[in-house]
């Protein structure tokens, strides 16, 4: 596809959805669509880095290596400003994958965050790529917020967690957003799921019931609670600053803390751009 259009892609946050990135991004390169750029947002932002880097099959067999003992060994608690404070996980990230200036990136990139202290929409596209990536990552009360130039940043999710509109900015001429976290169609099938189990429940006999229903533990309700939040400010972003194209990988029935489960969100990835193939191609060749 040569003398094509410059191709960017947006990839939106959506926790250990986003591992969902990996298989998009490798089905794309499989079609001979290549990004040329890519903003990305809190997972999409470590992802799209790496991508970035040339490394993106590095990453790859690491989240695949993930077992629910290696997730749980990367969370370091604090309590200074978040519950985690996100040093192992990031810490990993230098190491293994991108610690380079945005200068040394093969692809442009470039991350959004969030000013704490005035809600302001911050590109990142210069100094430590790494550090970009660690603001753009701050889920508010979960991780420490990152002090950079003189402002504390959170999770770029805040104000816009798909950015379309950075991806113009840095001169995309057709833009693919990834959303991987407000396809509400698996869910209507989860939470059908979990009324049947309900029902189950309540139709055995009285003394086999259980006592009560469960009460969500404090972490569920907390990112069951930024889970929504996010949903809803990438679904208003999207309808003011639509993409070109849309996809939207079906991973309602992961838990936005199975990052263990790798293998299933990076294949539903490619799964994904097969069914936009033609929206992909048209776009490509208006």
């Amino acid at each position: 596809m040569t003398n094509r259009r410059k191709v960017g892609i947006a990839l939106g946050s959506g926790s250990a959805r986003g591992w969902a990135h990996i298989g998009v991004l490798q089905q794309l390169i499989a079609e001979g669509v290549a990004p040329d750029m890519v903003a990305g947002c809190s997972m999409g932002a470590m992802i799209g880095a790496a991508y970035a880097a040339g490394c993106i099959g590095q990453l790859e067999v690491w989240a695949l290596s993930l077992n629910l003992k290696g997730v749980v060994g990367l969370i370091d608690v604090g309590f200074s400003g978040g519950l985690i404070k996100g040093d192992r996980l990031l810490n990993m990230f230098y190491t293994q994958f991108v610690e380079c200036p945005f200068s040394a990136l093969q692809v442009p990139f470039a991350a959004v965050a969030t000013d704490l202290a005035t809600g302001e929409e911050i590109w990142l596209r210069e100094g430590s790529v790494s550090d970009a990536v660690r603001a753009s990552c701050t889920v508010p009360g979960l991780f420490r917020p990152v002090l950079h130039n003189g402002r504390f940043l959170i999770d770029g999710s805040v104000v816009n967690p798909v950015p379309v509109s950075l991806c113009r900015e840095m001169g995309a001429e057709i833009v693919i957003a990834v959303d991987p976290g407000t396809e509400m169609a698996p869910r209507a099938r989860l939470e059908a799921k979990v009324e049947s189990r309900r029902r189950k429940i309540f139709d055995l006999p009285s003394f086999m019931r259980p006592a009560r229903t469960p009460t969500p533990s404090l972490a569920t309700t907390f990112m069951g609670a930024i889970d929504i939040m996010q949903q809803r400010i990438a679904q208003a972003r999207l309808s003011t600053e639509p993409p070109d194209v849309l996809v939207a990988p079906l991973l309602g029935d992961l838990g936005i803390f199975e990052y263990h489960r790798a293998a299933a969100a990076i294949a539903e990835g490619r799964a994904a751009v097969k069914r936009m193939l033609p929206d992909i191609h048209r776009v490509l060749a208006a």
